[in-house]
């Protein structure tokens, strides 16, 4: 009886975790991509504009690699000696700088983007570095099978994309910082001047008295 309720009951899980997975946005999901590890926040991105769920990820600059920063260094230095013998210019490999254009490029090694289902799924794909005015707005969003504190083992090291596109190359690193200390700061006056607000709101609420309130204190509401 008891391995009956315990099977029903992974059964019933399964379909929910099914239906979750199976259901998507019209809207895009907005993705902050501070504190993911790059290859697992890919591949479920992966999936999910191949099921054609459009996604924006905004700073991407933020996002971990595992490995300490000179392994990693290495590595892309290692990768930027790889080239075509016949036309690099042309036939490339083209050695992306910007982090989500490492991110970009890491998702596309995962989805079919030769085919046409592979190219219209690209399509459902926006990465930033920073977070623009117009994602700014939106509720962000995180992946928690992709966060670098649940997924990476407590004292490995690791790395941020920032440094290593700093290192190799990328241009933008201190514009984005000082485009985001101008955007939290901005969010922090905001969320100040809304709690002021709701606080003078709440007590305007409690000075006014209204004729039912007697009411109902009368019948003991």
């Amino acid at each position: 009886m008891a391995h009956s309720s315990g099977s029903k009951a992974l059964t019933n899980l399964v379909k929910t975790l099914t239906s979750k997975m199976s259901t998507f946005s019209t809207q895009p999901v907005v993705i902050d991509g501070k504190g993911h590890l790059l290859g697992r926040l890919a591949s479920i991105i992966a999936k999910q504009i191949l099921s054609g769920q459009k996604v924006t990820v905004v700073r991407c600059e933020e996002i971990n690699c595992s490995g300490s920063f000179f392994r990693n260094k290495l590595r892309y230095h290692a990768y930027l000696h790889k080239r075509h013998i016949v036309n690099p210019k042309k036939s490339g490999p083209f050695h992306f700088r910007a982090p989500s254009r490492i991110l970009y490029k890491a998702i596309r090694g995962m989805v079919p983007h030769k085919s046409s289902r592979g190219a219209a799924a690209l399509t459902r794909l926006q990465l930033f570095e920073g977070v623009p005015p117009a994602q700014d707005k939106f509720k962000k969003m995180v992946v928690p099978a992709a966060l670098r504190v649940l997924r990476l083992k407590p004292g490995r090291k690791f790395c941020t994309l920032k440094r290593i596109s700093h290192e190799v190359g990328w241009g933008y690193k201190d514009v984005v910082d000082r485009l985001e200390e101008k955007r939290k700061a901005k969010g922090q006056a905001y969320h100040e001047r809304k709690t002021a607000a709701i606080k003078l709101r709440t007590k305007a609420a409690a000075s006014v008295s209204h004729p039912a309130d007697e009411k109902l204190a009368a019948v003991g509401l």
